[in-house]
């Protein structure tokens, strides 16, 4: 399936981002993120309105539709989810969940090495991806998990070698000589990692699209321990 035009959103933290990507011409055409207070379901359709208006496209110019699709803010990815799915709907073509763990890998392709994405998710715990950038494509090295932060840093000192750090939760890893920050462009979601990986995947229809959390949302561990009280 030819999907030129590429509209990435992404919702899953307190960033708001917005992206869209050429993948024929290999060019990002614009790129926009705001740290915001407001619901993502106010900020999100008008981010991508204006990258439209930017650019001279209009929503029919758009080819396919990528959105984060966790780990992350419960309402968050639900908000990003929702509009793809109504998007993709409306205009008859197709979507693609991301991982926001691998969308915040290939937004630092530059990077030749091994990236661990990590977010925060609760208590002593992080979400965790690492990933091997070779400067134009990114590979999982393993799938994406929770785990305690002190576990992480143990097995990221097993590798042996330099390991760049990108993500909300990047400051939790304990500093170490072979740890490398992200810059500040590119520490949180911006939108262009999430277009950058989804012309690699292969496109779903928006029936096939939803949410991959890595833990429970409350409604299922309320039920958990329900059935286990009987």
């Amino acid at each position: 399936m030819s999907v030129l035009r590429i509209l990435g959103i992404d919702t899953s933290g307190k960033v708001a981002a917005a992206a869209l990507y050429d993948s024929e011409a290999g060019c990002l055409l614009a790129q926009q993120s705001v740290y915001t207070k407001r619901t993502h379901s106010q900020v999100i359709l008008p981010l991508a309105e204006r990258l439209l208006a930017d650019t001279g496209l209009q929503w029919q110019d758009v080819d396919g539709f990528a959105v984060a699709k966790g780990p992350g803010s419960y309402t968050g990815l639900r908000i990003g989810i929702a509009a793809v799915k109504a998007m993709a709907y409306a205009l008859q073509i197709p979507c693609v969940g991301i991982s926001t763990l691998e969308g915040l890998a290939w937004q630092n392709l530059s990077w030749q090495g091994v990236i661990c994405s990590v977010m925060t998710a609760r208590q002593a715990l992080v979400y965790a991806g690492l990933y091997r950038s070779d400067g134009t494509t990114v590979t999982a090295l393993r799938p994406d998990g929770m785990q305690p932060v002190a576990e992480l840093s143990e097995q990221l000192a097993a590798l042996g070698e330099p390991v760049l750090l990108v993500g909300d939760a990047m400051e939790e890893i304990p500093a170490s000589a072979f740890l490398h920050a992200a810059s500040p462009a590119t520490k949180l979601q911006n939108g262009a990692g999430i277009c950058l990986a989804a012309a690699q995947a292969a496109w779903q229809t928006p029936e096939e699209l939803f949410p991959e959390y890595l833990q429970l949302v409350k409604a299922e561990k309320d039920l958990q321990e329900k059935q286990r009280a009987k």
